[in-house]
């Protein structure tokens, strides 16, 4: 696998540093998690519980070490630090400054090992106008301006189905991890890598953002090419009180459909942009998909060459035949279910360890004490 051999030590919990140390477990590296006493990563007990862990906590910690430390003793911050003079990779999420008092900042980890790769994942990152200050996900959507893009039919900021800034800053932390790497194999040194969740999701942004770039204004959502404004773009309702979506706004699908439903006639407006001239297309489709089931035109639509989808339950997508064909979904020897790995490798893939560890399962192996230090 890629990264076997590659040692990370994390200190992470939640989603963005836990998301980035999967991808490497998931490819071959040796994942140490120490988390604290009692509780462990919050993430434990989000949501659904699978036995002793969340589905949450296993679908993001899988295959990786737990230990239970407590920085403050100064036993276990040395044992600690004896884990990170060997890793490759350091992965923190603790408010700006956290790190350094408690033993474990950069300058400490780089002193004795001078090519370790620290990452940190924060809200707002180490310096900038909110230093120290708490955010999770929704308060950075909508401080980042994401939320003003996502509106429901009322016309009011809708809360979106998945965390968009922790998942971006953790695949934006994997990247810096990644090229670091590449970088070190070079130089010998590591480096020290600052993810702020705010700028991850302003990034994230680009292909809606012009606006607001270009003329400083607010972009008009309804109006907008992936927000509304296009035919080609939208969801609609079918006939069962199901939805599916159209999703390619290139000519030729365009074309391909509204000759088939034998309206050629509406082809040019689709073509002149998204706005409200494309307000008689998106009346004909809906009146049009309302008078079908949703299995009817996922049927006809198949044998077309159109970007479309069916809205599809979570249940519905995990027994999607694709995801099933590319192993997104994984079985394990009780029956459990997992997620699959998305990175995929000709010659080296992924193998999951499809089991994720109970709090401090590795304490022993992991923490040696060191009876000099008091």
């Amino acid at each position: 696998m890629k990264l076997e051999g590659f040692k990370v030590v994390d200190l992470s919990w939640f989603l963005p540093g836990p998301l980035l140390t999967l991808a490497m477990a998931d490819h071959g590296a040796e994942v140490i998690k120490f988390e604290p006493a009692g509780e462990g990563d919050p993430g434990r007990h989000i949501g659904p519980m699978d036995g002793e862990e969340s589905v949450f906590f296993r679908n993001l910690n899988r295959g990786k070490k737990s230990a239970v430390v407590n920085l403050k003793d100064p036993r276990d911050l040395a044992a600690v630090l004896a884990h990170c003079d060997g890793a490759d990779v350091f992965v923190e999420s603790f408010r700006p400054g956290v790190a350094d008092r408690l033993g474990v900042g950069y300058a400490a980890l780089a002193a004795r090992n001078p090519g370790i790769v620290y990452c940190s994942i924060s809200a707002f990152g180490e310096q900038g106008a909110y230093p120290g200050r708490p955010a999770h996900d929704l308060a950075l959507e909508a401080l980042a301006g994401v939320l003003s893009l996502t509106l429901g039919d009322d016309g009011r900021p809708a809360v979106p189905g998945i965390p968009i800034a922790d998942l971006v800053s953790g695949l934006q932390g994997l990247s810096g991890v990644l090229m670091a790497l590449l970088r070190r194999a070079k130089t010998g040194k590591g480096d020290r890598i600052d993810i702020s969740m705010h700028d991850a999701l302003l990034a994230a942004c680009a292909n809606v953002i012009g606006p607001a770039l270009l003329e400083d204004r607010q972009p008009e959502v309804k109006l907008e090419r992936t927000t509304g404004g296009a035919a080609f773009y939208r969801i609609y309702e079918t006939a069962d009180g199901r939805q599916l979506v159209l999703a390619g706004q290139e000519a030729k699908f365009i074309r391909t459909l509204l000759e088939h439903l034998g309206r050629p006639d509406l082809i040019a407006a689709c073509l002149d942009g998204p706005g409200a001239h494309q307000r008689p297309v998106i009346d004909f489709l809906a009146a049009t998909f309302a008078t079908r089931t949703l299995a009817a035109w996922t049927e006809e639509l198949a044998g077309l060459d159109v970007c479309f989808g069916p809205v599809n339950t979570l249940p519905e997508a995990l027994a999607d035949p694709n995801a099933l064909q590319r192993q997104m979904v994984l079985t394990d020897e009780t029956g459990r279910r997992h997620l699959g790995s998305p990175i995929r490798f000709r010659d080296e893939p992924a193998r999951p360890v499809l089991q994720a560890p109970r709090l401090g399962e590795h304490t022993n192996q992991i923490v040696r004490r060191d009876p000099t230090v008091r």
